[in-house]
């Protein structure tokens, strides 16, 4: 495919919750035409509330700009974890397993977010992830827990800590022709949207100009 878009994400992220939707509309607007994946960007204890209370205050900000009629529950957030490996690794370690697409990674979300579960804890994500995904818990706890799968998402993480952005979720779109967008932060679709659109009409127009020209003259 011309067009391919990458979306960095920490599964407990509250703006990453908030930006689904989003991504979940462009999956279905362009279907067939522009590569989808999703990757990990873990955050570290300088993004993470120091408290619920803290956390709480978060939700009630973002809550309001984004006109949700609930407001989130902090209960999973565990003070003193420096980062959320459990339901990140699960996450990935899902997808390695079979389970494509989000369904494992917005169970987890919700699970966290919607229902206050605790899902920093090995257990609680791998149950929640198994559920998901129709896999038994203790063979994707076990692939989750590997050292393999833990640098898998640490390099991920590295990727998008290499863009040099600070925001999740974070948006990289590109086509085959060298262009390159890189979004930090935002949740909506339409700048998504208009900046694939255009990117789909250049690489079309090149595709078009390759085939009544060729490739360029080498003197």
């Amino acid at each position: 495919m011309s067009v391919r878009i990458t979306y960095f994400i920490d599964v407990i992220s509250s703006w990453c919750h908030w930006a689904e939707p989003a991504w979940a509309e462009l999956q279905r607007r362009y279907q067939g035409r522009v590569e989808f994946d999703w990757k990990i960007a873990l955050m570290d204890d300088s993004n993470l509330p120091v408290s619920r209370a803290q956390e709480e205050w978060f939700y009630r900000r973002s809550g309001t700009i984004v006109r949700s009629p609930d407001m989130l529950r902090a209960e999973w957030m565990e003070p003193g974890i420096k980062e959320y490996f459990a339901p990140n690794g699960v996450a990935v370690a899902a997808r390695d397993l079979g389970a494509k697409g989000d369904a494992v990674r917005l169970a987890l979300a919700h699970a966290a977010m919607r229902e206050g579960q605790q899902v920093g804890r090995w257990d609680i994500a791998a149950a929640v992830g198994a559920k998901a995904a129709g896999i038994d818990a203790d063979i994707l706890l076990a692939h989750a827990r590997t050292p393999e799968l833990e640098k898998t998402v640490r390099d991920m993480t590295a990727e998008f800590a290499a863009l040099q952005i600070h925001q999740r979720p974070a948006f990289v779109i590109e086509s085959d022709i060298g262009d390159r967008a890189v979004f930090s932060g935002v949740w909506r679709a339409e700048p998504l949207i208009a900046t694939m659109d255009a990117m789909l009409e250049d690489a079309a127009a090149y595709a078009s100009w390759r085939a009544h020209f060729g490739d360029p003259p080498k003197e």
